[in-house]
């Protein structure tokens, strides 16, 4: 999770970015990704419909 959060925190300091995590068939850690970290923060993120094993995280710096 340390990992997760501190690479989304240091391209978000670099400007605008997308970024896939790869969770694999874990829907555990794709939850607890969700709940502790993309929930209530700047970044818009999807699962993508051809790859449920996926997170697709996007930031626009306006």
């Amino acid at each position: 999770m340390e990992l997760v959060k501190n690479t989304l925190a240091k391209e978000q300091k670099k400007g605008s970015f997308a970024i896939t995590i790869i969770t694999g068939n874990s829907s555990v850690l794709q939850q607890r990704i969700f709940s502790e970290i993309l929930e209530d923060s700047p970044f818009t993120y999807y699962v993508p419909g051809w790859n449920l094993g996926q997170i697709v995280v996007e930031y626009v710096k306006l």
